[in-house]
């Protein structure tokens, strides 16, 4: 949703704050196809369409595709046999797969490209005999599908301490991968210390990670400079949200997580200036400008975007799908 930016005014302020909205923020590549995905499931077969786990971490857009006719659900066994099942965006098992496959369902696969990307990497690992570390979160859903993807043995790890417990078979032929919302500095720091402990190692460089993180991340670090706090829109599921406040703290300012503006405290900015508002990849456009609204019952506004990096990155829809 575009929208003018132009300093805002409000008589009841008690002073004036300044706000810069981060550029790129919100929406990704990945998450546009996957609701677009969903959407052209229920302009094609009609609801009830039936999404494994939520299709992006962000209530407000399950919400909306619930009134659409989408039931969410988290394991396929839930899924009546020979229905329309999509997956979400974080991707999923191969016995998921095999499940839906038994259920005789009409399986479609959102999984983002960048994610079949690293499955296809840590395949590829396994195939030669190396034994895979998985840089990522226990427990997440993109780390769970990756894990479940690869046939041979994977570690998942998530910070440097992790490194120092690693066992593996042969110290001489390990590989390592990474769930792509990860900080690029936690990352990288964790790439370190697989290095130092397995000269040997081989694994992408840290910018294969999301193009989408990296840039939402740089544009919160570039921003911090400026401003007196960071408000990053999005869910406390949603990884690569809560990163974007983990940088904001690393650059010295602080950082908060706001899942809508219902959640926003007045007291965060109480004594601020200015402040730099961000949103995960998976949270839309009106979010951000809802939280805007809320600022505006205590301070008058001036509203700018910074400069930054335009993403014109698309990913076309699974074949058979029409776009709409």
């Amino acid at each position: 949703m575009e929208r003018e930016i132009q300093p805002m005014t409000d008589q009841r302020d008690e002073g004036c704050l300044r706000v810069v909205l981060a550029q790129p923020r919100g929406f990704c590549a990945g998450v546009e196809r996957a609701i677009d995905i969903v959407e052209a499931a229920l302009r094609k077969f009609g609801p009830p369409v039936y999404v494994r786990h939520e299709i992006v971490h962000n209530r407000r857009v399950v919400e909306n595709l619930k009134a659409k006719g989408v039931r969410f659900v988290e394991q396929v066994e839930q899924i009546p046999k020979g229905m329309v099942a999509v997956f979400s965006a974080h991707g999923v098992a191969a016995q998921v797969e095999q499940d839906a496959s038994a259920r005789s369902l009409r399986a479609i696969d959102a999984t983002c490209p960048l994610v079949s990307k690293v499955h296809a990497e840590g395949r590829r690992y396994a195939r030669d005999g190396y034994d895979i570390v998985l840089i990522g979160h226990e427990n997440h859903p993109e780390v769970e599908g990756t894990v479940g993807q690869i046939s041979g043995r994977v570690n998942v790890v998530g910070d440097v301490e992790g490194v120092e417990a690693l066992k593996v078979r042969d110290p001489e032929k390990v590989a390592y991968i990474t769930q792509t919302t990860l900080s690029v500095d936690d990352t990288r720091e964790v790439i370190a210390a697989l290095r130092q402990r397995f000269p040997r190692i081989v694994g992408p460089d840290v910018k294969d990670i999301c193009y989408a993180t990296q840039n939402r991340q740089a544009a919160v670090r570039m921003a911090a400079s400026t401003v007196d706090a960071v408000l990053v829109v999005g869910a406390r599921n949603s990884s690569n949200s809560n990163r974007l406040r983990e940088v904001a703290e690393d650059a010295g300012v602080p950082g908060y997580l706001v899942e809508d503006a219902s959640k926003l405290d007045p007291a965060w900015l109480k004594g601020k200036k200015s402040v730099c508002i961000t949103a995960g990849a998976s949270t839309p456009e009106e979010l951000v400008w809802e939280v805007i609204g809320k600022l505006r019952e205590h301070a008058t506004l001036e509203v700018s975007t910074m400069d930054g990096i335009v993403e014109n990155v698309h990913f076309s829809l699974p074949d058979g799908l029409d776009a709409g």
